[in-house]
């Protein structure tokens, strides 16, 4: 099996990469008036917004979307930060990145992209198991019309909105392939799809390799399901896989260090004032097989965490380049309009009270891919030879 490149962009990735959970945290209105006179939300600040409104709906030539408009303004309110990882987002982004975190949402279970050239939109990947793959999509089909409405002139966003609001929940779909004739009609239910974010096999002499490719909902129990496959095939040595993998979930990567690491702290967290937050691990499932973890420069926030822990109990070796460098958390506050903020409140430091934003974990086996391999899509067991290397660390032939 070849390995996937699960590389996204660098803003896309962090968006998953700075989120922690959610839950408990207070649901903030948005009307707070008596504030108003405190911070930079001033009477005057008010007044001169209302005053360039007026101006720009007087002058300016253009179309103007009142709502855009507002929530560029607090955008711009969180850009003031200058903090890459702070952001507003719409009600609308808002569900959007909910459902990245949780990892599974309502829909067909296919990956679409627009040609912007082109304006045409293709499937690009069929969850296995989900809606889309059942009814008998395939990656580079065309998609032509939507419940039987051109999708000529959409944005891609209007056409997942449509196909999520099908009537019945039953998507009707027509799709132009490559050397088919005629189009193709498809009818495709809508259900729950888990999005997978965790691939395994087996590899030669027993040797176990998972790759995680983020840390939502989902990572933890796929994890652990590809755990037991590979332990019922006889697995005796084990790689871990999160090169590329821009981190998420903060509970997510907790839960699988608890299936890993002796009793003790996993990673604690101090926020502006210095409250101290700890996570830690009973060691009741503890891992008794070598182990290597495989990092890159895009293994980040969470993936640091993953590998920082091991490395700080010196129960796997870490394999690759050092990582990103992310040591900050980000917490998701919704307002009770649906939109919500997200800004940086704490630090987070591993085992050994190691802060590694900025500089990164180090591999203890360093590792460059070789040159070329990166702009490849995809890339063979033989060719990548990070993974051989982990393969011989695991064997026992390297250190």
């Amino acid at each position: 099996m070849e390995r996937k490149k699960f590389f996204k962009g660098f803003l896309a990735g962090i968006l998953v990469t700075v989120l922690v959970g959610t839950a408990g945290i207070k649901v903030y209105d948005v009307v707070q008036s008596k504030e108003r006179n405190q911070g930079a939300v001033t009477d005057a600040f008010v007044e001169k917004a209302k005053l360039i409104e007026r101006i720009v709906d007087k002058k300016y030539t253009g179309e103007v979307d009142k709502e855009d408009m507002e929530s560029m303004m607090y955008k711009g309110l969180m850009a003031s930060l200058g903090d890459p990882y702070s952001a507003y987002y719409t009600s609308e982004e808002y569900e959007e990145l909910n459902t990245e975190t949780t990892g599974s949402y309502k829909g067909i279970g296919v990956v679409m992209q627009m040609n912007m050239e082109s304006g045409t939109v293709k499937v690009v990947r069929c969850y296995e198991t989900a809606p889309g793959a059942k009814a008998g999509l395939l990656p580079e089909d065309i998609l032509v019309a939507v419940n039987n409405e051109s999708i000529a002139g959409m944005e891609l966003s209007e056409v997942v909105d449509k196909i999520k609001a099908s009537e019945d929940e039953i998507a009707h779909l027509t799709i132009a392939r490559d050397g088919e004739a005629d189009y193709l009609e498809f009818d495709i239910p809508l259900e729950e799809v888990n999005i997978p974010v965790v691939e395994s096999e087996m590899l030669e002499d027993n040797i176990g390799y998972i790759a995680l490719y983020e840390f939502t909902e989902q990572t933890e129990p796929q994890y652990m399901e590809a755990f037991k496959n590979l332990e019922k095939e006889g697995m005796e040595r084990l790689i871990v896989d999160v090169r590329g993998n821009p981190g998420g979930l903060l509970t997510s990567v907790s839960d699988i260090l608890k299936d890993m690491l002796p009793e003790g702290l996993i990673v604690y967290t101090e926020d502006k004032d210095g409250k101290r937050e700890e996570i830690k691990c009973d060691g009741k499932h503890q891992l008794d097989m070598p182990l290597a973890v495989l990092v890159n420069g895009n293994s980040a926030s969470a993936s640091e965490i993953f590998a920082g822990a091991i490395q700080d109990y010196e129960i796997g070796t870490i394999v690759g380049t050092t990582t990103f460098g992310k040591g900050i958390v980000q917490s998701v506050i919704p307002l009770s309009d649906g939109s919500a903020v997200k800004t940086t409140t704490a630090k987070y430091y591993t085992p050994k009270g190691r802060c590694i934003h900025g500089t990164g974990i180090t591999p203890d086996v360093k590792v460059e891919l070789t040159e070329g391999l990166e702009q490849k899509t995809s890339i063979t067991h033989e060719e990548d030879n990070q993974l051989q290397k982990a393969i011989e660390v695991v064997k026992g032939i390297s250190k």
